[in-house]
């Protein structure tokens, strides 16, 4: 529905100040003349209170920054739409948003880390957040999610103690925004309940290569409610069509040094340069009459449901097509809530899910100042908001009217009680006297998780076995290592032998059985590829005496993909072009300013002088090397593939065309390097990265 879509723009019109015209003026509207000095008695006397324009100025200033938030502190946001495919799901459903496909619906989605601050890196280590609002005819409903589909606790009530473990030690404040300490894991070695949210945390997936590469999952078993008001229980799933792909552990300690902006600088500059990233939304499905069918508890927030055992079926298409205008108004204002329904969608007893309903009020609250924060711009519905609700701080809409109660007959019994599209809770039966319990299911601890090792490939159970290494060999007191391993054992033997001997400690005695578990292949992010190209950033290293027609053939078929392709150089400015007759080619950037770990492939330009000098600078060198070492796919061209001899990375010997381990080469240039040379590169860079060149086993 387009109109959803301009109602929200002019919604958000409406607030928008230019600020490049018109003339300063204070905050009543009052032009000012000056504002580098403050009114004074004479040039050197006291300062005068009676300047109300610098009161305002330094008290405004006083008050501009907002608490961040508890967790979720460090974030990106963007704007979208979402449009379903077809009408199948409203055979489930009454929420027209997900079910009429004449129906597009504006979106703001908020991507995030966990753990950090505002000022940690994008690159942690860290689950992130993928949160969207859709400012639906209904009203805003938002999924709040994460990128990974299990959440560290059952209940709620232990969502504290979680996050205190994970924060930064009271004691000293540190580390930021990293796991690797005593409290985090003291916690996870008593509470084993966390085992298979540690094990996501582990893996590739807590490295996301960008946000537009990582999928998102609504975690919560939520209900879908159909017209006759029957329900059925879903899961909701975020797939990027570009693929899931990660950082290796080692580019994203670097990259939080060269670039810690790393994950929103390649969303804003994404949708910036008309790369609009893309998203497919699923659902899993399950009856109702079939809550109690499965090993593990559907209302349990630890578990997934395996895809073999319950698909996901595809919904719709979100693109998030425009940048913030505001980071601070708009994407550090929004305010997220799991209790934002609307009709057609309900809860479950999920008991964290119950808490979460609880608790993200109750932090808006705080963070924006009162009961108002709805009224914020990026909050407002694009439905119509009519309640009986007053005062306040921030209260930004004026009220009409002497009756603010219901009912009344001062206004005329309005706003009117409605008989239609209302929201309706689902009538489920209660049973039970009130406990402290969690229902039976929710004790079994190790399957999961063991089902995870076991669907890894054998790079993602390498990386797994180097994260427990290097997290747990970051921690001061050796009995909660030593815990933590004993858990290890109860998910599978291999893992804790493999974590055992990196750390230096005994295996312990109970292990898990070879046999036990089930093995989920889509959980391997190498089931995950996305196709082509397109947004790959390729790093081109040139200098004076460059094969610029070689270079321009090479650029023209890859950018034609959609690939961003940046020329490198010892210096910034420009490079002589090979030849006489005085050609130029621009460098995008200086060698010194970047890494080889801000790309996903290299390219050597040819061309005999420029390849002597690539060869003898050392930042040129290294940035081929590193490459080569974090699996990436490696090219050369004409004389450019005289560097990569002189380093001795294995490849084909000079040659027309040829390929060897990830590295293609070929002897021809200029207008003669062979257009099969750029498909060979793209294949490679499709693939992410070249795993052949790393050795690993591949779990039991």
């Amino acid at each position: 529905m387009e109109g959803a879509s301009n109602d929200k723009q002019r919604q958000l019109d409406s607030y928008r100040i230019a600020r490049d015209q018109g003339h300063l003026t204070t905050q009543q509207g009052v032009r000012v003349d000056g504002t580098d000095d403050a009114v004074k008695v004479g040039d050197r006397g006291p300062t005068l209170l009676s300047d109300f324009h610098a009161r305002e100025k330094l008290t405004h200033f006083d008050h501009e920054r907002i608490p961040e938030r508890v967790v979720h502190a460090r974030g990106a946001g963007a704007y979208g739409r979402f449009r379903p495919y077809a009408g199948w799901l409203g055979k489930f459903t009454t929420a027209r948003f997900l079910a009429d496909p004449t129906v597009e619906t504006p979106v703001f989605v908020r991507f995030s880390t966990v753990a950090g601050s505002r000022g940690s890196a994008d690159t942690v280590r860290d689950i992130r957040g993928f949160a969207t609002k859709f400012y639906t005819a209904e009203g805003n409903y938002d999924l709040v999610g994460n990128n990974v589909p299990v959440f560290f606790i059952q209940d709620g009530i232990k969502f504290p103690d979680f996050v205190h473990a994970v924060k930064p030690e009271p004691h000293n404040e540190i580390p930021q925004a990293a796991s690797a300490h005593d409290t985090l894991w003291d916690f996870v070695s008593l509470q084993p309940e966390t085992l298979h949210a540690i094990m996501w945390l582990m893996s590739d997936r807590a490295l996301p290569r960008s946000y537009r590469m990582m999928q998102g999952f609504g975690v919560h078993t939520f209900r879908l409610i159909d017209a006759d008001g029957q329900a059925t229980f879903v899961k909701f799933h975020w797939r990027p069509k570009l693929g899931a792909h990660s950082l290796l552990w080692e580019e994203c300690q670097q990259i939080a040094g060269h670039d810690p902006d790393f994950h929103r600088r390649d969303l804003w500059d994404s949708i910036a340069a008309g790369q609009y990233p893309e998203w497919e939304l699923g659902v899993q499905l399950v009856p109702e009459h079939r809550e109690f069918e499965f090993e593990f508890d559907l209302l349990d927030a630890t578990k997934l449901i395996p895809e073999e055992q319950i698909p996901v079926r595809p919904v719709g298409s979100m693109v998030l097509d425009r940048n913030p205008d505001n980071f601070f108004a708009e994407t550090e204002q929004v305010a997220f809530h799991t209790a934002n329904l609307v009709p057609g969608i309900d809860f479950t007893d999920d008991p964290l899910l119950q808490l979460r309903n609880f608790s993200y009020l109750d932090t808006q609250l705080i963070r924006l100042g009162g009961p108002n924060f709805a009224q914020l711009p990026i909050n407002r519905p694009v439905a119509e908001v009519r309640h009986h609700q007053r005062d306040g701080y921030g209260q930004h809409t004026i009220p009409q009217g002497q009756a603010a109660y219901t009912e009344n007959s001062l206004g005329g019994g309005c706003p009117a009680l409605a008989d239609e599209g209302t929201f309706r809770h689902y009538p489920e039966p209660l049973y039970g006297a009130p406990v402290r319990a969690r229902g039976a299911k929710f004790h079994e601890y190790y399957r999961q998780p063991r089902m995870f090792w076991r669907s890894m490939s054998g790079p993602e159970a390498d990386h797994i076995v180097a994260a427990f290494a290097f997290e747990l060999g970051k921690l001061t007191r050796p009995v909660i290592r030593e815990r933590v391993v004993e858990h290890l054992a109860r998910i599978d033997a291999d893992l804790a032998v493999r974590v055992a001997a990196e750390l230096g400690l005994a295996v312990p005695d109970a292990l898990a059985p070879a046999a036990d578990g089930i093995v989920s292949p889509a959980l391997s992010q190498l089931s995950l590829h996305g196709t082509g190209i397109a947004t790959r950033k390729i790093a081109v290293l040139v200098a004076d005496g460059v094969d610029a027609d070689g270079l321009r053939r090479v650029r023209t078929q890859l950018t034609a993909r959609g690939a961003v392709v940046e020329t490198l150089a010892p210096h910034g400015g420009s490079v002589r072009a090979q030849g006489a007759n005085g050609q130029t080619l621009a460098v995008d950037r200086a060698l010194a300013t970047v890494s080889s770990v801000l790309y996903d492939g290299v390219l050597v330009a040819g061309g005999p002088e420029a390849a002597d000098a690539l060869g003898g600078d050392g930042a040129a060198v290294h940035f081929v090397l590193e490459a080569f070492k974090h699996a990436k796919p490696i090219g050369a061209f004409g004389d450019g593939t005289a560097l990569l001899r002189l380093i001795g990375l294995p490849g084909p010997a000079q040659t027309e065309l040829g390929a060897v381990n990830g590295v293609v080469v070929t002897s021809c240039a200029g207008r003669e390097v062979p257009g099969r040379f750029a498909d060979m590169f793209a294949e490679l860079l499709a693939g992410h990265r070249v795993w052949q060149r790393v050795t690993h086993a591949v779990p039991a």
